[in-house]
């Protein structure tokens, strides 16, 4: 079976051969802890995996994506504005003024390279002339954001053995990198208006690109993020993001099944057992990371919405980090669902530092046991 095969077959409720392994990703401080406890330097986390699991390589065409930008163009300067007290003060690509440790340069600040915090002075889009400075940004038809060989591209992905994804922000997303979160939620009650006009254009900025993609090849996946839940509920309630978000994704879901789309993946953080109902309504039927830490229950999940929703992730991080006994009996806990379908277990966000490679490597065993990848 293919990996595009595969992985269709799974988060499908079909029959796949083997569940996709899939057991997360280090960032930087994560790569840098593990090549002190034995990751080879230079070498991928993965080709060490499966050199040492005995795991079979999977021989798959030379990747190949649309190559489509959903950013705005042009970007604005990104520049220091001040360097104070170990930190830089920075206007960022999208026009906000953010600060960031000087352990780190700018390009980390929109980066999911390591796991940085940042504080946020100012947004771009304070009222409606803001707005209209920054709309010019996002022309669909703008000549850099479509590559020059795009056809080309799509000829070759209509032949391809891997999975085709195309990912953008979804609404909630998207406005917040305008306006700030507590700026975008105040104007939620404040001015609905300004912000469905802001949605809006949004979703049909994102329906005009992806139609010229869908017009010349049938993806696999459209991924769509959408970060708006703290740990225990969603940073906006169920009423506010039907009435503001639910519009788009009803948009995008509908154009990409009418060209042949049949997955479409929800990403968020936090706890999303509110926001769940919301996404099955208007079609998205896969979601991750579904992080144990917030309150997600990804057995329970199960049982509320049974084969409506298929689930990445779902592995607590702090139980990897913990080894052994702990961690083993985390993965069994998600065994049953393995086994049920609709789901490709890993570890719930990015693999922090804490999580030894070693440790690591235990998990990915019994991982790649449950999934059929080594006996």
């Amino acid at each position: 079976m293919t990996p595009r095969k595969r992985y269709r077959e799974t988060v499908l409720f079909g029959s796949p051969d083997r569940i996709p392994f899939s057991p997360g990703g280090p960032r930087e401080s994560t790569r840098e802890v593990w090549h002190q406890q034995g990751l080879p330097e230079g070498v991928n986390y993965m080709d060490a995996l499966i050199d040492l699991l005995g795991i079979e390589r999977e021989m798959t065409m030379p990747g190949v994506s649309p190559g489509v930008s959903f950013q705005m163009i042009p970007t604005f300067e990104e520049k220091v504005l001040e360097h104070r007290e170990g930190h830089y003060v920075v206007q960022d690509w999208m026009g906000a003024i953010t600060e960031i440790s000087d352990r780190f340069d700018y390009t980390y600040i929109r980066s999911a390279r390591d796991f940085v915090t940042r504080k946020w002075h100012k947004f771009p889009v304070e009222n409606r002339e803001d707005w209209e400075q920054m709309k010019w940004r996002y022309n669909p038809n703008h000549p850099e954001r479509f590559p020059e060989d795009f056809d080309e591209r799509c000829r070759q992905l209509r032949v391809r053995d891997y999975t085709c994804s195309v990912h953008f922000n979804s609404p909630f997303w998207q406005l917040r990198e305008w306006c700030g979160f507590e700026g975008l939620c105040t104007l939620m009650v404040d001015n609905p208006d300004f912000v469905m006009e802001m949605a809006e254009f949004w979703k049909d900025f994102v329906s005009a690109t992806l139609g010229r993609i869908l017009d010349r090849v049938t993806i696999d996946v459209v991924s769509t993020s959408e970060d708006m839940a703290y740990k225990e509920h969603s940073m906006i309630s169920p009423a506010m993001s039907r009435k503001f978000l639910q519009p788009a994704y009803d948009q995008w879901v509908n154009q990409g099944k009418d060209a042949g789309v049949e997955i479409f993946f929800m990403d968020s953080d936090g706890r999303i057992d509110e926001l769940i109902p919301i996404w099955i309504e208007s079609g998205i039927n896969v979601c991750g990371p579904i992080e144990v830490a917030a309150g997600n229950d990804i057995l329970d999940f199960r049982k509320q919405f049974g084969s409506q929703m298929a689930y990445t992730g779902g592995i607590d991080k702090r139980a990897l980090a913990a080894g052994g006994r702990v961690m083993r009996d985390e993965v069994m806990r998600v065994a049953p669902l393995i086994k049920d379908g609709g789901y490709i277990p890993g570890c719930d966000h990015g693999v922090p530092p804490d999580i030894s490679w070693p440790n690591f490597i235990e998990y990915a065993r019994l991982l790649a046991e449950l999934t059929g990848w080594i006996g």
